[in-house]
């Protein structure tokens, strides 16, 4: 169950930033703006799931986070409007192969180390075969077509 809710996600990402591009381009070509609209919309839904929830009594946890807790917010900022800047010049597949790549290779870093208290997963050679095929995947989504002329 758990894999195809990841393959799900999979396919709302390049939907996410398409929706976004278009934003952009309606705002006059605004990649921040169309990237504080998004923003906006998910914490709204977020906070209203939030106070919906069982989970609110998690709040009181909140004077005892670290400062780098808060950053997620930042990185997914800049994810979103990279993708924003991105997909109109390079297309959402090529910035999707090259999004999987690289979250694919710091994954493999990250696991081998226990990144941040995540499970410790060892740096195998299937592994490494698999990041290996993606990154030969990424160049032929991205140049494939020269490899006819």
């Amino acid at each position: 169950m758990y894999y195809a809710l990841a393959f799900a996600v999979g396919i709302l990402l390049p939907l996410q930033t398409a929706i976004n591009s278009n934003l952009r381009a309606q705002l006059g070509d605004s990649v921040v703006l169309a990237t504080m609209i998004s923003f906006a919309v998910g914490a709204l839904t977020m906070g209203l799931l939030a106070l919906a929830s069982s989970e609110r009594g998690a709040l009181q946890a909140l004077p005892q986070l670290q400062w780098w807790h808060f950053t997620g917010g930042l990185l997914g900022a800049v994810i979103v409007a990279g993708s924003i800047l991105l997909a109109p010049r390079i297309g959402l597949a090529g910035m999707t192969a090259l999004v999987v790549g690289g979250q694919l290779c710091a994954s493999l870093l990250f696991d081998r180390q226990g990144f941040l208290g995540l499970a410790e997963r060892a740096l195998t050679m299937p592994r490494v075969a698999g990041a290996v095929l993606v990154l030969v995947g990424i160049l032929l989504v991205n140049y494939g077509d020269r490899l006819r002329a």
